[in-house]
C-alpha cells in the first residue's frame, strides 16, 4: 500500500500565482488544493487536515494573517507559510506573532517557496513524531522506538531509565546509522522533560556562522539580512532537551561559545548585549572518536568533559545480530501501512548475515524497499535486493527481470532508469520518499526530471520521451 502524498492548500486571490504554485507542487509529488479567499480556505480546512497551508497576505475579505489566527484555533498543528508582494519588517513581525511558520516575499524563486514548504513539513513531521513517541512511552513504559534484546541494548535501556529524570549532559557515540538520535529521543521522552520540546540540530548541516545564530538567536540588525530578532534553539528548547548531533564537526570558535553557555546556563543572542537564562538539557552525539580529535587539537578537552558526563556507546549492528529480528519486525510494522506482512526464515537468515555497514538505518531502508517493490507475503530472501545477492537465488539462478536484462545485454543505465521509474511510480511520484528508498539525494531526482523534460522539448515533433 502506497503512503499518501503530503497535502498542501494554496490560498491566493491571484489566479495566475495560485495555478503556478499548484503546478509547481504537483510536479514535486504533492497533493494540492487551492482556495481564492481566506474564508474558502477555512471551509476546506474544516473538512480536511492539510499538512501545510501556503497563503498570500493581502486578499479580499480576511487577510492571510487573520487566516493564520483562525487556523491556529481550528488546526493548531497545521503550519502556515505566508507570502506577500508588499513585504515590510512590520508585516514579517506581525505574521510571526500571529503564529505563521515562515514568511516569504514575492517575487520568489520556485526553489525558495519549495524550501519554505519543505521546512514546514519537516517541522510538522517532527512534532507528530514527538507526540507519537510520547504516547508510545506513556502507553507501554517501554523504550519508545528503541529496539533490541542484545545484552548491549539491555544495558542502554537500563541506563536510560536511570538518567531520564536527571539534567546531566549525555554524550552518545556510535557509527552512523546506529540510532543515536533515537536514543536521545528516548532519553527525553522517558524523563521529566517529556512534555517540553525536544529539538535536534545537525551541526554538520549548517555553516558555522549560521549555526551560531540558530543556536543562540540574533537581534535585529546583527548582520545583513537580520531584519527581525530571532530566538535561538536554546531558548526554543526551554525546559526540554537540545540534541547537538555530530558535535565532533563543530568549529573551534563555536565550541568555545558553547562551553560558555554550558558553564553559565545562559545565552547571548548574536549582536545582543543581554544574556538570557536557559534551562535546557544537552545531549551531544557523534560518530567520531573525540579523544582522537582532542589529541589532534580539533576538539576542546574542556568542552568534551562538560558534555561527556554520561557516556552512551551504541555498538554497530554487526556486533549484535540477535537484534535484527526485532528490528525487522519494528521496521515492517512502520512501513506496512496497516497491513500485516512478514519475512520468511530464509530472508531473516540472509538479513542476519549482512555486515550492515550503514547499521540500523541501512537495514530499515532495505526493509522499506523490499516491502515497496514486492507484493509477496511473506517476503523471501530473493525479494530483499541486497547488493551481494541482487539478481541471484541460492542455487545461482537469476531473478526474472535482471536475468532477462542480462540475456538481452541491456546497458546498466537503462536498468537503473527502469528501477528509478518503478520506485517513483510506487511512491506516486513523491520524490522525497523515492529518494529515501533509492538511497540518493532528492535533488538528483529533480535534475533527472528536468533533463527528461528538456529532452522531450528538444525532440522532433511526434517523438515522445526518448527513454
Amino acid at each position: 500500500m502506497a503512503k499518501r502524498p503530503f497535502q498542501i492548500l494554496v490560498v491566493d486571490d491571484d489566479r495566475a500565482m495560485r495555478e503556478m504554485l499548484v503546478s509547481l507542487f504537483k510536479d514535486q509529488g504533492y497533493w494540492v488544493q487551492q482556495a481564492e479567499t481566506a474564508d474558502d480556505a477555512l471551509r476546506q480546512a474544516a473538512e480536511f487536515d492539510y499538512d501545510v497551508v501556503l497563503s498570500d497576505i493581502r486578499m479580499p475579505g480576511r487577510s492571510g494573517i487573520e487566516l493564520v489566527g483562525e487556523l491556529r484555533k481550528l488546526r493548531p498543528e497545521t503550519p502556515v507559510v505566508l507570502m506577500t508582494a508588499f513585504g515590510t519588517i512590520d508585516s514579517a513581525i506581525e505574521s510571526m506573532r500571529a503564529g505563521a511558520f515562515d514568511y516569504i516575499t514575492k517575487p520568489f524563486e520556485p526553489d525558495a517557496v519549495a524550501f519554505a514548504v519543505e521546512r514546514a513539513l519537516e517541522r510538522r513531521m517532527l512534532e507528530e513524531e514527538n507526540r507519537r513517541l510520547r504516547r508510545a512511552v506513556d502507553r507501554t513504559s517501554s523504550m519508545g522506538d528503541l529496539i533490541g534484546g542484545s545484552p548491549a541494548m539491555r544495558e542502554i535501556f537500563a541506563l536510560i531509565r536511570k538518567i531520564g529524570h536527571t539534567r546531566s549532559s549525555v554524550m552518545i557515540t556510535g557509527e552512523s546509522g546506529t540510532g543515536k538520535e533515537v536514543v536521545a529521543r528516548t532519553i527525553h521522552f522517558s524523563g521529566s522533560r517529556a512534555e517540553k520540546p525536544f529539538i535536534p540540530i545537525n551541526c554538520t548541516a549548517i555553516p558555522e556562522g549560521l549555526l551560531e545564530s540558530e543556536l543562540f538567536g540574533h537581534v535585529r540588525g546583527a548582520f545583513t539580512g537580520a531584519h527581525a530578532s530571532k530566538r535561538g534553539l536554546f531558548e526554543q528548547a526551554e525546559g526540554g532537551t537540545l540534541l547537538l548531533d555530530e558535535i565532533g564537526d563543530m568549529g573551534a570558535g563555536l565550541q568555545g561559545k558553547l562551553l560558555r553557555v554550558l558553564q553559565d546556563r545562559e545565552v547571548r543572542p548574536v549582536g545582543g548585549n543581554q544574556s538570557v537564562k536557559v534551562d535546557v538539557r544537552i545531549i551531544a552525539a557523534t560518530h567520531k572518536d573525540l579523544e582522537s580529535e582532542m589529541r589532534a587539537g580539533r576538539f576542546r578537552e574542556d568542552l568534551f568533559y562538560r558534555l561527556n558526563v554520561i557516556p552512551i556507546n551504541i555498538p554497530p549492528l554487526r556486533e549484535r545480530p540477535e537484534d535484527i529480528p526485532s528490528l525487522v519486525e519494528g521496521f515492517t510494522e512502520r512501513h506496512s501501512e496497516g497491513s500485516h506482512r512478514s519475512f520468511t526464515e530464509a530472508a531473516m537468515e540472509r538479513l542476519k548475515a549482512e555486515p550492515w555497514r550503514g547499521n540500523a538505518r541501512e537495514l530499515e531502508n532495505t526493509i522499506e524497499r523490499a516491502l515497496a517493490l514486492t507484493e509477496a507475503d511473506p517476503v523471501d530472501a530473493d525479494d530483499l535486493a541486497l547488493p551481494s545477492t541482487a539478481g541471484t537465488t541460492p542455487d545461482g539462478g537469476g531473478d526474472g527481470f535482471l536475468q532477462r536484462a542480462a540475456q538481452r545485454g541491456v546497458p546498466l543505465a537503462e536498468v537503473q532508469d527502469r528501477y528509478i521509474d518503478a520506485v517513483l511510480a510506487h511512491t506516486n511520484e513523491n520524490k522525497v520518499r523515492a529518494a529515501r528508498i533509492l538511497g540518493i539525494d532528492r535533488k538528483t531526482l529533480y535534475r533527472r526530471a528536468e533533463r527528461r523534460q528538456r529532452a522531450v522539448a528538444a525532440a522532433p515533433s511526434g517523438q515522445g520521451d526518448p527513454e
